[in-house]
């Protein structure tokens, strides 16, 4: 996972200098680090939809102290989502011209970039097959031998036959359209939660709701496709064209928790906007086009990406700006969604820690490392009272925890070929007071005296303990701890990491713990880790949903990990719904 250093060893790194602006982190200190830290380039085609993705970044940095050529012409939004580091970008003008232009400039001012995205704003197309509605989702995969982008503007015309579209353009990369099934997966069972991450971003950026939540349902009409809006009325399309049955498609009311559903499939793309119903339709049941927009035909041959596009008007005479803040914002919540899905890529830069690499590369990469700076390192991941909750839990009486070991879920969780029915997580949930921390404590007893092949680690948060003890700073510390303790050769991963004003009583942030967490599994070969996590609700709210979302996505290489929740608020649509143990 990415890092950023400072190149004097006697300053704070320059990613800790940071002021509160708008919601977000913004770095204010002057830097030249290299534009090869970014590995994700993001394009928007108009301002809403950068504004959106901004909204979503976890960090912004200050993109006129980068040293970008002279004939870059583009206007650059630079920030950090995850271990990510993304350069969003949006297009001058429409068209798959112009938008060409602006990725091959991109690409020349940043090029460690892997990770390619056009995010926004495109008009759906719904069928009897399709049921596509205003704030929906359509993600580009390939679908009947196209490869998820279809330039319908371009072909030839025979006589007495119809238009052949005859441009093969580039697919999106494996390594995205593998993250997309892995996540559509998620969904379809676990369901998701980008209603909430918009709502999150709204309360970080109050000013963005007037304008970018989601409109009334009612505002939601798809007309027959024979009923058109009045040329040059500007009147609403209720008073102009009505809002009754003969002029509207019937549709049934969809549950809540679907009120953003996400399409996969074929994206059409032109240099015109698709405002005709009639031939919608037609693309729509002829090549099962799920989406229109004007610019990805013009990217996915040079800069091959996925295309993520919130739906804001059906694609017809009846178009309005009323869905475009909220359709943008779905989209963009979509992408930071799949962004930390996938594992931060190496940038080629010396500032950068290494985080894709394959085990063998890892192991002979780490030089050398000082003894007395690891010890340093090490003691500055300590903290007092680090283990003191565990201690104070009293332990179970014979027999009565006995029948958790037993239990189907906990069977099941412990079983490796049922490994997609749980995705490593079990759940315990109860009341308060019902012995949900003594059975915990039980459970990790029982693991450790068991689970030999296997290295254990756990962390119970502490409302009433001090600072570290119900933050998840505290949680990664001791977690890192553990594990550099019980696999001394991991240490080794610290020899990688910026060394610039470390010491006993380092103040380290949650990424920099994370980074190294993250590099600490991928380390990890044979052994398996189990991590048992205590007490949810003792620490913030969004501290522990950041944290379930980084143990999702490090699952597959920390083998199985136990969390253990006492509200269930915190994980009702996440992937451990299901491995659910109540008390």
């Amino acid at each position: 996972m990415s890092k950023r250093a400072s190149s004097n060893s006697n300053e704070t790194p320059i990613h800790q200098k940071r002021c509160k602006i708008e919601g977000y982190h913004m770095n204010n200190s002057t830097r030249s680090a290299s534009t090869n830290e970014y590995t994700v380039g993001w394009i928007c085609a108009i301002s809403t939809e950068l504004t959106a993705a901004t909204a979503f970044l976890d960090e912004k940095f200050d993109a006129r102290e980068y040293n970008l050529p002279d004939d870059d012409n583009n206007d650059y939004t630079l920030g950090r989502i995850g271990g990510h580091y993304v350069a969003i970008t949006v297009l001058p003008a429409y068209g798959t011209d112009t938008a060409a232009a602006v990725a091959k400039d991109m690409m020349r001012s940043f090029p460690s970039i892997r990770i390619r995205l056009m995010v926004g704003i495109g008009g759906g197309a719904p069928t009897s097959k399709h049921d596509i509605r205003l704030g929906d989702i359509v993600v580009s995969i390939p679908h009947n031998g196209k490869s998820g982008v279809l330039q319908y503007d371009f072909g030839k015309t025979m006589q007495d036959q119809e238009f052949q579209m005859t441009r093969v353009l580039n697919q999106p990369p494996q390594n995205l359209l593998a993250a997309v099934n892995g996540l559509r997966t998620n969904y379809e069972s676990q369901g998701h939660l980008l209603e909430e991450e918009i709502e999150s971003a709204f309360q970080r950026l109050p000013r963005l709701r007037e304008t970018y939540q989601r409109p009334s349902q009612s505002s939601d009409r798809l007309y027959k496709s024979h009923v058109i809006h009045p040329l040059h009325d500007d009147e609403s399309c209720s008073r102009a064209c009505g809002d009754a049955a003969p002029s509207v498609v019937p549709r049934t009311k969809r549950p809540s928790d679907k009120n953003i559903t996400i399409h996969y499939g074929l994206v059409a793309s032109a240099n015109q906007v698709m405002k005709d119903a009639t031939t919608r339709d037609k693309l729509a049941l002829h090549n099962e086009v799920l989406c229109f927009e004007m610019e990805a035909a013009g990217l996915m041959n040079d800069f091959s990406c996925l295309v993520i596009r919130g739906i804001c008007d059906y694609s017809d005479s009846h178009k309005n700006k009323d869905w475009q803040g909220y359709a943008a914002m779905a989209a963009a919540a979509y992408a930071k969604d799949l962004l930390n899905r996938l594992r931060p890529i190496r940038a080629e830069s010396s500032h950068v820690i290494p985080s894709q690499l394959e085990s063998d590369q890892r192991a002979g990469e780490h030089q050398p490392f000082p003894a007395d700076k690891l010890e340093m390192m090490l003691k500055s991941l300590y903290f007092e009272q680090i283990g003191a909750r565990h201690l104070t839990i009293k332990n179970a009486h014979a027999k009565t925890c006995k029948w958790l070991i037993k239990h189907q879920a906990y069977l099941d969780w412990q079983d490796p070929s049922k490994l997609e029915s749980h995705h490593g997580f079990l759940w315990i949930k109860g009341k308060a007071g019902t012995g949900k921390s003594t059975l915990m404590k039980f459970a990790l007893t029982d693991a450790q005296k068991k689970m030999k092949d296997k290295k254990i680690i756990a962390f119970y948060f502490n409302a009433r303990g001090g600072d570290l003890e119900k933050c998840t700073t505290g949680m990664y510390r001791s977690l890192l701890l553990q594990l550099f303790e019980r696999l001394p050769e991991l240490q080794s991963i610290l020899s990688s990491f910026p060394l610039t004003g470390v010491r006993e009583d380092y103040n380290w942030n949650i990424q920099q713990l994370k980074s190294l967490f993250e590099e600490a599994i991928h380390n990890i070969r044979d052994d398996a880790v189990v991590c048992f996590i205590d007490a949810l609700d003792e620490c913030n709210e969004d501290e522990i949903r950041d944290m379930v979302s980084f143990f999702q996505n490090s699952a597959s290489q920390a083998g199985t990990i136990l969390t253990y929740p006492r509200k269930t608020r915190y994980i009702s649509s996440s992937k451990g719904k299901k491995g659910t143990i109540k008390t």
